[in-house]
């Protein structure tokens, strides 16, 4: 029989909870899809789920092409740009692996492991646009957009930091993705809401001729509220898995920060969303006199994605202030942005960018991971190339193929118009509403 050693379990424990973790990630993907179609009207359903469905397959190709040899290029240090050669932009293809696939850099998990879970993120950074500009885009631009950008910009970004790009020779921290995933997938919604406008109906003037925000009510809180719980789930292998190793205490990478590992990250990022509710559940009863519980459901989602700059480098009572800043933070960023007129149904720029940027500066004010200065450098270069990117993309379409559906077709549901299907049988949505 052949020996096995002690390294060698480690490597199988490792390069299993790696894949574990992938795994959960994908989970993620059925939590958006609920949490989405949730807040949204039952006209709509369809189109939010074929959105979520054809996501995860254009940013897993799209990585397995371009994404993964534009993140990692190898031997292009402290570079703005990762193109160090041709071979770079060809992807998963482009990347020699070691021989066989059966070991990494790290020496903790294989090459195709790392792909996937890489992968999974790269489908995630492009979701987080869809909630932002349901029940009004087309499907096909919607699609382009998304293609375009995950391809090209979500990898740039994560070469900056991950790829051991310039942000990571500023000593930039970003643990598993606050600004990487959250930020980038944030300011693409941000500038798909800009370029769209308000949804009919959402909008209405008073007798003073005022414009106040009237709510357009989702058609399901318990799918909601479901889409949440999916969501937190996968979020302990979106953070646990990032320590790239199944070590209570951490990886190779943890141990040169001194930070802790897996059991570290799980006991942050529960106590993230945890606090993270308190702070929204807090926040939204003393704005309207009683909780309400989609700000309850994205103060979850907004301490998850707070905490996840910083899960292997925070204490337990960081971790808690953090979501639950982070918790009051969603409410009033909700509110001031449709106040100013823009529109987002799911709530997703408050959640993934506002809390996204919050998240990343915290790790420069509660642990010793990087300086306040760095992280905001962070910050501002992931804006300066992801907004202008998003809204040139949004525009192009806009001026070309179009980007928005006619208003008859809003009015009757996306589902109908732009899929001639229905989510709910025999139930057909001719409203103005």
């Amino acid at each position: 029989m052949t020996e096995v050693s002690a390294e060698d379990v480690l490597f199988a424990l490792n390069n299993l909870w790696v894949l574990i973790a992938a795994a959960l990630v994908f989970v993620m993907h059925l939590g958006f899809a609920c949490i989405e179609s949730g807040l949204t009207r039952a006209k709509n359903t369809v189109n939010i789920l074929a959105k979520n469905v054809a996501i995860v397959s254009i940013g897993m190709l799209t990585y397995a092409v371009i994404g993964f040899g534009l993140m990692y290029p190898g031997a292009n240090e402290g570079a703005f740009l990762p193109f160090s050669s041709l071979g770079g932009l060809i992807g998963l293809f482009g990347v020699s692996p070691p021989e066989g696939g059966m070991t990494s850099a790290y020496a903790d998990y294989t090459y195709w492991s790392d792909f996937v879970f890489q992968a999974m993120f790269a489908a995630t950074a492009a979701t987080i646009v869809s909630g932002a500009v349901a029940e009004r885009i087309k499907i096909g631009s919607f699609l382009v957009f998304s293609t375009l950008y995950v391809m090209v910009i979500y990898p740039i970004v994560g070469f900056w930091k991950w790829g051991e790009g310039f942000l990571d020779a500023l000593g930039f921290y970003d643990f598993a993705g606050s600004t990487i995933v959250h930020s980038v997938g944030g300011w693409g919604a941000l500038a798909g809401i800009l370029v769209l406008g308000p949804r009919i109906g959402k909008y209405v003037r008073t007798a003073d001729g005022k414009r106040v925000a009237r709510p357009i009510m989702g058609h399901s809180m318990p799918l909601a509220a479901i889409g949440m719980f999916l969501l937190w789930f996968g979020w302990f292998g979106f953070n646990g898995g990032s320590v790239l190793s199944a070590a209570p205490t951490g990886g190779e990478g943890a141990l040169d920060y001194g930070f802790g590992g897996v059991s570290l990250v799980f006991m942050t990022t529960m106590l993230g969303a945890a606090a993270g509710i308190a702070g929204a559940t807090a926040a939204s009863w003393l704005q309207d006199g009683k909780p309400d519980l989609s700000m309850m459901l994205n103060g979850a989602l907004a301490g998850l994605v707070a905490i996840t700059a910083g899960a292997d480098s925070f204490s337990a009572g960081s971790a808690i202030l953090v979501g639950l800043i982070g918790g009051v933070i969603v409410v009033v960023s909700v509110i001031l942005l449709d106040r100013g007129g823009l529109d987002d149904p799911v709530g997703a720029v408050s959640v993934h960018l506002v809390c996204g940027i919050w998240g990343t500066l915290a790790v420069g004010l509660f642990s010793d991971a990087a300086t306040l200065g760095a992280q905001l450098s962070g910050v501002l270069a992931t804006a300066a190339l992801c907004f202008p990117a998003a809204l040139a993309l949004f525009a192009g379409l806009k001026a070309t193929v179009g980007i928005r559906v006619s208003r008859q077709e809003e009015l009757m549901g996306l589902d109908i118009g732009e899929h001639a299907m229905e989510a709910y049988s025999g139930f057909q949505f001719f409203t103005t509403q």
